[in-house]
């Protein structure tokens, strides 16, 4: 079974969706989502999307704030181009019909909150659920446009390439997509492919990210022969909350914005012994401290107290903060927050231009599974979704700007050599094995020991993994294991490159930085 598209885009979080929607009225488009169109770690995003909106801040402020939190590794073309179309995707947003909080005192009619990193109030926000509004905007005019297929419970297993398939030089081609829901694998051939699968926190044990990040989009990039960068770059969130029925709930770096506090179990505040900017210092600083605090004290956890607000601002500001953790007990008008940080946001990616392009003709990159150059050696908070927004347009427009290539008749999928598994707790057991030892040897303070470690484990997982791929059809959960275990294997080969600490690597045997930032780039053996 085969479908042909001029766009083919796999992912649908804001970085897909907005595409989709720049493109669809010109072109066919098909997005393709692994559960339902909603399901994203877009629409997990609580605290906002950065710009420069008010008077008082500037195009200055916002990429020195961006260069600060990025250690010295933010690109400054990519930087300057990001920050400079931020409020032109902000009033795209709005155009589109985004319900952003607003305020009659604000000069721009709209309320901006401040969060860690940033020397400005510059965060637009819908309450502390702004992923969830922009997803609920944009998915409801993806799937009312006439020339935009989605394909939901599909996932891609790889990529079509034109030297795979005796056609050189006609580089991406399309994808193999499985559905499913019948088990069935369909070829999906596109003049152009963008990848928007988002990042890879489920690699981790711990992990705000949703299920869905599985780190497809790098993995598959890796094999078809593009360069991938800075992956040692995994920002941990300082907050999430601690509670045994809330995995991956996260508490909105806002409420450290507006005010919140990190405390011990006794109540002693201990964020200005370690940097003073104390709570509103860039996450990798605060999520090391909080690592330093529970090792030191043998804490599960620490506490995040804003009850000193008002009750009312608490419950206007954070209604789903304060409705979720009321559920589970924890009145936050009166009492702190359990927090532990957790793996929240891949920094680095595939490589990508100021086009989104990847170093595959006819393949795009947007949104966390790109290396764009923005994010340096640690995002800056609320940075993520304007990412997604500007190199969305910057993929549209490029796009649009080429001539139509006519498209070859693809092969289908080959499945005649193999059957079906005969024992799925490989799969459960591997990856379970995968998120343990990742979390132990390469989570926020690592050592060449630790990282040596998590390389060894991942080789063996890997000649399991493809031995297990070769003979045996595929499933959902054997591809996002296959792509979990490439990616981990990036990861920690980035880690083993940097002689020093930067950032969010942070390395007990180089604990120096270096005078010289420099990107750590993977160039894959040629296909």
């Amino acid at each position: 079974m085969s479908k042909q598209y001029d766009v083919l885009i796999l992912g649908s979080g804001t970085a897909g969706q907005s595409l989709a929607l720049r493109l669809a009225d010109h072109l066919r488009v098909a997005v393709v989502t692994k559960r339902l169109l909603s399901d994203s770690a877009s629409a997990w995003a609580q605290g906002g999307i950065a710009a420069v909106l008010d008077t008082s801040d500037s195009i200055a402020a916002h990429i020195q704030d961006t260069f600060t939190a990025g250690a010295g590794l933010c690109d400054p073309q990519a930087t300057r181009f990001v920050v400079e179309h931020g409020k032109a995707a902000i009033e795209w947003l709005i155009g589109r019909g985004v319900p952003f909080t607003r305020e009659d005192e604000s000069t721009i009619g709209y309320h901006l909150t401040r969060e860690g990193g940033h020397s400005h109030r510059r965060i637009i926000h819908a309450a502390d659920a702004t992923g969830a509004a922009v997803q609920a905007t944009l998915s409801e005019q993806v799937s009312k446009h006439p020339n935009i297929d989605i394909l939901e419970n599909h996932i891609a297993v790889d990529l079509v390439l034109g030297e795979k398939i005796g056609l050189p030089g006609e580089g991406c081609l399309g994808a193999y997509v499985l559905d499913i829901t019948n088990d069935r694998v369909v070829t999906i051939g596109a003049r152009n492919t963008v990848l928007a699968t988002g990042g890879a926190g489920k690699v981790y044990l711990y992990t705000t990210n949703p299920g869905v990040a599985t780190g497809d989009g790098i993995a598959m990039a890796w094999r078809a022969g593009c360069r991938v960068a800075n992956l040692e770059f995994i920002q941990f969130h300082p907050t999430c909350l601690y509670h045994p029925q809330a995995k991956s709930f996260l508490i909105s770096e806002a409420v450290r914005g507006e005010g919140g506090l990190l405390k011990l179990p006794d109540g002693t505040r201990f964020m200005p012994e370690h940097d003073p900017r104390a709570e509103l210092a860039p996450r990798d600083v605060v999520a090391r401290a909080i690592d330093f605090e529970m090792k030191k004290h043998g804490l599960d956890c620490v506490f995040l107290d804003i009850s000193h607000k008002p009750a009312d601002w608490l419950r206007g500001h954070f209604p789903n903060i304060h409705a979720r953790c009321l559920e589970l007990g924890i009145d936050i008008t009166r009492e702190g927050i359990p927090v532990v940080p957790a793996a929240h946001y891949t920094c680095g990616g595939i490589v990508t231009d100021l086009a989104a392009r990847t170093d595959l003709s006819g393949l795009y990159s947007v949104g966390e599974s790109a290396c764009t150059g923005l994010h340096g050696a640690n995002r800056l908070a609320s940075n993520s979704l304007l990412e997604c927004l500007v190199f969305g347009e910057a993929a549209a427009k490029d796009i649009l700007s080429q001539a139509r290539r006519s498209l070859p008749r693809l092969p289908d999928w080959d499945e005649s050599r193999v059957t079906d598994a005969d024992e799925e707790v490989v799969i459960s057991h591997n990856w379970a094995e995968l998120r343990r030892f990742m979390w132990d040897y390469v989570g926020i303070v690592r050592t060449n020991k630790r990282l040596q470690r998590a390389q060894h484990r991942i080789r063996l997982l890997a000649r399991e993994i493809d031995e297990f791929y070769s003979n045996f059809r595929v499933s959902n959960d054997l591809i996002e294991l296959r792509n979990l275990v490439t990616t981990a294997d990036l990861i920690v080969r980035c880690a083993l490159r940097r002689k020093e600490s930067r950032g969010l690597h942070f390395s007990r045997d180089f604990p120096e930085t270096l005078p010289k930032a420099r990107n750590t780039v993977l160039r894959p053996p040629k296909i």
